[in-house]
């Protein structure tokens, strides 16, 4: 199965890049590209790819609004978009992570790294690198002023052991990780984790970590 992707960067020099990278892979094709958010909403609802390389910062519309638009709260059938940024704790990011981001990678990580990214997006799964991850969520989680966000109504429909696998996605554990904490298998773990987001109204992992971080149920720094 081919995975069609969308590069989307204002730099030209950027989308050829990472096209010429993604294109070496048999199973990849760059089915496009687009050079600001306005025209990388147009695209992505033209081709249709299977995941968006979305810069952050490029003119006319920027890359947290533009995936706002694709993968945000009330957008149907939405795209699955993989965030690259500059900085491993960058706000952008974090916005980005909000607005329906399957995930985020730093620019600079090796290409081998980018086509792993993409592949794990495209298969449904959404936590780019996990530690990286939580170190954004964390450090963000901590400059939120005032009381935690009220939590969502399906917080109280987890059960104990869900609650304890969500915990542990926002610490940034793997599906293997969370099994071998709870000497459970991988596929209870998944179960639990389908039937978290299912609770939770939420689309993928990356949605459930945050909401962790801002309902108080993980307080960020206190313990791993």
């Amino acid at each position: 199965m081919t995975i069609r992707v969308l590069v989307v960067d204002d730099q030209a020099l950027v989308r050829t890049g990472f096209a010429m990278i993604l294109s070496a892979e048999a199973d990849l094709e760059v089915v496009g590209d687009a050079a600001d958010g306005l025209e990388a909403v147009a695209r992505t609802r033209e081709l249709r790819p299977d995941v968006v390389l979305m810069d952050i910062r490029m003119p006319n519309l920027d890359g947290v609004e533009a995936t706002r638009r694709l993968a945000g709260p009330g957008v149907e059938d939405p795209a699955r978009v993989l965030v690259l940024t500059t900085f491993d704790l960058d706000d952008y990011v974090y916005a980005a992570l909000q607005a329906g981001a399957s995930g985020f990678l730093l620019k600079d990580a090796p290409p081998e790294e980018l086509v792993h990214a993409i592949r794990v997006v495209a298969g449904g799964d959404a936590l780019i690198d996990p530690s990286v991850t939580r170190r954004l969520i964390e450090q963000f989680a901590r400059s939120r002023p005032g009381a935690p966000a009220p939590p969502p109504p399906g917080l109280a429909e987890l059960t104990e052991r869900e609650v304890e696998v969500l915990r542990a996605l926002a610490r940034g554990l793997s599906n293997a990780e969370i099994a071998a904490e709870l000497y459970v298998s991988e596929t209870t773990v998944k179960t639990h984790v389908g039937h978290i987001l299912t609770k939770l109204g939420l689309r993928d992992r990356v949605q459930a970590v945050v909401v962790a971080y801002e309902s108080g149920l993980v307080v960020p720094g206190a313990g791993s």
